[in-house]
């Protein structure tokens, strides 16, 4: 297959990768999106295996084992994994990608000839790649620690942003270092190495785990650059392109999540996030009230608008087809019904999508942050499912409070608030909700899947 026919197969995949981004912007598009994005991938990468090399060594027994190897385990995870665990999933897809592209920059820097000038854009993009892909490998492994909850508090680091400034000034000197070399000393390259292997878990550690939407967004804009200087290495248009897309997006996306979360984007890069906050308050009496199933099915059922709110403890009970189910009695109570989606409630971007989706919730029944507070002073019924920091009235009245400041779903502008919770405990951030004491809220304990079930029977009852 001569060249031509390659690079024009490659504009194929590139258009492919392009339409089918583009179609995972809507969750009722997104299944078509993610074949569409995946058929230019298995394109792309059946091309580069007939796409001529000046070596004459033979690799296809070896890249047909990885193939297989690989496929075997992606398909036993994709069936096994839980939609709880899909945060863990992605960040370990995120790490595999930049342990990739570090891989690829190793590999050339072992492979470039004595006496090779440093001084030009291949060396520079393997640097780069060699530093990304390091950052995002590591990085990614400490997020899917923190997620699982081992990593929670069991490193402390002093200082972070100190040590990690001087990481990334190491680096940089390091590399200046490594420039003014006669030839590619590869002990400087392991000393590199192991610099940005280092900052990539400097950089998460000190990051609380109700952040972790933010770092998973920014680790794979990460995989997403470090995959496109790795193209450059080797001048491969889809490599480039493909991870140009993903750089892009999760850029985007990164930034999106920093203002839903009111962080600056330097604070992230820094790793400046609080992990924690002490209790705070606004001056509310803590007298919680408890409601009883069967007021709340009488509540629900004579409304003329409810809003559900998801948050974790939704994926956590797994409770995503029951408030469907409970959501679709109502409307054929003529009850008009809603979901209300924070930017960062879960553990991942879209996640709360993602739940909905798979219950088969209408995409036109999602309402996000700004949408949701206009809609929220004409609702009956706001039924809270799991979230804590996303709806908690600190981030608008005390000032002293980690999350101060933060855009939240404004639940209590609402007629009744009902709140679907195991316990009192607070939430990722590490602060009591004022929310819970408040004259409009009313706590309904236990498992959020068994409690809405209940509700699915009691309704009709009421």
């Amino acid at each position: 297959m001569s060249t031509e026919i390659i690079e024009f197969i490659y504009l194929i995949c590139i258009i492919l990768f392009i339409a089918g981004l583009k179609r995972l912007s809507r969750p009722d598009t997104a299944r078509s999106g993610n074949l569409l994005a995946a058929l230019g991938m298995g394109l792309a990468i059946a091309v580069t295996l007939v796409y001529p090399v000046e070596s004459s060594s033979n690799n296809y027994a070896w890249i047909a084992a990885g193939m297989a190897l690989g496929s075997v385990i992606g398909l036993v995870v994709a069936k096994k994994v839980k939609m709880t665990a899909m945060p863990e999933m992605v960040s370990l897809f995120n790490g595999l990608g930049g342990a990739c592209a570090m891989f690829i920059s190793l590999v050339e820097f072992n492979n470039y000839p004595a006496g090779t000038s440093l001084l030009n854009g291949q060396i520079f993009a393997a640097l780069f790649a060699l530093f990304i892909g390091s950052v995002s490998f590591t990085g990614s492994l400490i997020a899917y620690g923190k997620l699982q909850g081992f990593l929670r508090d069991s490193l402390v680091i002093p200082f972070p942003k100190v040590v990690n400034l001087l990481l990334l000034l190491g680096f940089f000197g390091l590399s200046g270092w490594f420039l003014m070399q006669p030839g590619i000393d590869f002990s400087i390259v392991l000393i590199l190495l192991a610099v940005s292997l280092v900052y990539g878990i400097t950089f998460v550690t000190p990051i609380g785990g109700g952040d972790m939407p933010v770092v998973i967004s920014l680790l794979n804009a990460f995989t997403g650059i470090g995959a496109a200087a790795a193209g450059l290495i080797y001048g491969n248009q889809v490599m480039i392109v493909g991870g140009i897309l993903v750089g892009a997006s999760g850029t985007i996306l990164t930034v999106m999540m920093c203002n839903a979360m009111n962080r600056s984007l330097f604070n992230v890069i820094i790793g400046g996030f609080s992990s924690s906050g002490a209790a705070s308050g606004d001056g509310r009496e803590a007298v919680v009230k408890e409601a009883t199933l069967s007021d709340t099915a009488i509540l629900l059922k004579y409304s003329e608008k409810v809003i559900f709110v998801p948050g974790y403890g939704l994926a956590l009970a797994q409770a995503q087809h029951a408030c469907n189910e409970l959501a679709k009695l109502l409307e054929a109570e003529g009850v008009e019904v809603k979901f209300a989606i924070h930017p960062v409630a879960g553990r991942m971007p879209g996640h709360m999508n993602v739940l909905l989706a798979e219950a088969d919730v209408s995409y036109d029944n999602l309402l996000e942050l700004e949408a949701a507070n206009k809609e929220f002073p004409t609702t009956d019924v706001v039924v809270v499912i799991g979230a804590n920091d996303v709806i908690n009235p600190a981030a608008n009245e005390d000032p002293s409070s980690p999350i101060f400041g933060m855009p939240i779903l404004e639940v209590e502008r609402a007629r009744n608030v009902i709140v679907m919770k195991r316990s009192m405990s607070p939430g990722y951030a590490g602060i009591e909700n004022q929310l819970f004491f408040g004259e409009k809220t009313k706590m309904l304990f236990g498992d959020a899947k068994k409690s809405l079930k209940n509700l699915v029977d009691e309704v009709p009852e009421s």
